[in-house]
């Protein structure tokens, strides 16, 4: 067998913690944030857009933890992050969540949205929302976000919808 067949027996990549720990929920959850926001498919996300992702996945951080953990991950000051880097970024944020805790949290992302408490967010809010968080999304970009949530196609989405948007499930 050589060492190109033996890939563990070199440095592997850098990989974060989640990885390790296999918390397929976790990340989950990660993989979906990023996925929401690297609209362009190019498998990186900018930068600044990591504190509203913590945000909307209701984890609360440390700027300054923050900025660290994005200057050791963008190591060229591209101003973009690979999912490696940044669910090294999120998993240092997210706690030891058993199942019930996690969902707590996103109900907690969830109300932030929910502003009237109506247990639901219109597309159109959502929209908004992603189109305030990039400008490059086209309106073709952003109905096509929707219609992938808004399974229902009721003009909102729900905390479940929600829910499975975040968590995959």
């Amino acid at each position: 067998m050589s060492k190109d067949d033996e890939p563990w027996s070199l440095d592997p990549p850098r990989r974060s913690s989640l990885y390790a720990s296999g918390d397929d929920q976790k990340m989950a959850v990660i993989r979906k944030a990023f996925q929401m926001f690297d609209t362009s498919k190019s498998g990186f996300i900018e930068t600044t857009k990591i504190a509203t992702i913590l945000n909307t996945m209701g984890q609360l951080f440390d700027e300054g933890e923050l900025n660290n953990l994005i200057r050791k991950n963008d190591p060229d000051h591209s101003g973009t992050v690979s999912f490696d880097g940044f669910a090294e970024i999120a998993s240092h944020f997210l706690e030891e969540d058993d199942d019930a805790n996690i969902q707590q949290e996103l109900k907690e992302a969830f109300r932030l949205y929910d502003r009237e408490g109506n247990g639901y967010i219109t597309t159109g809010t959502l929209k908004e929302i992603l189109a305030a968080l990039d400008d490059n999304l086209t309106s073709r970009d952003l109905d096509g976000i929707i219609a992938e949530i808004d399974t229902d196609g009721s003009g909102t989405v729900d905390f479940d919808e929600f829910m499975e948007m975040m968590t995959g499930d």
